[in-house]
């Protein structure tokens, strides 16, 4: 009965570490579709950059010869946000801003576009391959009989919730005390009508693809540190999860994403626990599915009421 127990917590904690991260990435969905009621789908590939750079920095510094195991985190950290950042801010400007206005679809093209180039772009410039990121942290605690079963919590999932509890705070602070969290909050309300207020809605844009590809950044250092692997590939799964994460929580709402991503997290990792690690993104589409057909706005969304 304990070890059935300690099986169901190690899974558990699986679950919240990878739904953490998942949200982080969700959340730069939400923030633009709630904005501009469009869907960034190269905000996935944003998420694999940030991950790439995160491996140059830690890979460059300990080449170096730093070995202040703070430092290297932080300046990996900083580096990939400010990277993956500018991406955000690039493709707003390239993707989505000269077809402002126009159907959705040309847009939604565009987007895929986009996420097609900088996965081609990072694979010619990188290799296809594996790349291997340094281990960082290791070490953690364990709890139960080694003869039966032993759950294990370490130290680096730890540190993923600790950051994201922060960078979720961060966030909510900013979008609910700013000067500048206000106006991501007006234009989310009515766009037009805050740009006759004069407010200038392409910068607030702008700034929503630069905080989103900026968390998707953390999560990148996150997962990477976590996996110990990188490749081009990356972006597209964990952008389709993190999308799916949205959707479940709500399209448009920040908490709504958080939730998301966590359900998502702890659904797949009970599915690889108590039935095959093949079925877990059978069972997470499904409850995807589920969700769309009995609440199509999500967990925590609200339903739109079309004005006439």
């Amino acid at each position: 009965m304990q070890e059935q127990f300690l099986y169901f917590v190690q899974q558990l904690l699986n679950g919240l570490t990878i739904g953490s991260t998942y949200a982080l990435i969700a959340i730069g969905y939400t923030m633009v579709y709630g904005i501009i009621g469009m869907i960034n789908f190269a905000h996935g590939e944003v998420y694999m950059i940030g991950t790439y750079i995160a491996f140059i920095v830690i890979a460059g510094l300990t080449y170096m010869g730093l070995e202040s195991m703070p430092m290297i985190f932080m300046a990996a950290l900083l580096v990939s946000m400010v990277v993956a950042a500018t991406y955000g801010f690039s493709i707003e400007r390239v993707a989505y801003r000269p077809l402002r206005g126009r159907t959705r679809l040309l847009a939604l093209i565009s987007a895929i576009g986009m996420s097609i180039f900088l996965q081609n772009f990072v694979r010619l410039f990188q290799g296809s391959r594996d790349i291997a990121i340094p281990t960082l942290i290791s070490g953690g605690w364990t709890f139960g009989d080694a003869s039966t079963f032993e759950a294990s919590l370490s130290y680096m999932q730890v540190i993923i919730w600790v950051v994201t509890l922060i960078t979720m705070a961060a966030l909510t602070l900013f979008i609910t005390r700013s000067k500048w969290g206000r106006a991501c909050r007006a234009c989310a309300q009515d766009l037009g009508m805050t740009n006759l207020l004069g407010i200038n809605t392409n910068n607030i844009i702008a700034l929503t693809f630069v905080v989103g590809a900026a968390l998707a950044a953390v999560a990148g250092l996150l997962l990477g540190l976590y996996y110990g692997v990188v490749n081009p590939y990356i972006g597209f799964i964990a952008g389709l999860k993190a999308f799916t994460a949205a959707v479940l929580g709500g399209i448009g709402s920040i908490p709504g994403a958080m939730l998301g991503g966590i359900l998502l997290g702890i659904t797949e990792a009970m599915t690889s626990a108590y039935f095959s690690s093949e079925y877990k993104d059978v069972v997470a589409f499904s409850l995807l599915v589920l969700v769309l057909l009995f609440r199509p706005w999500g967990l925590l969304g609200k339903p739109e009421v079309e004005k006439i």
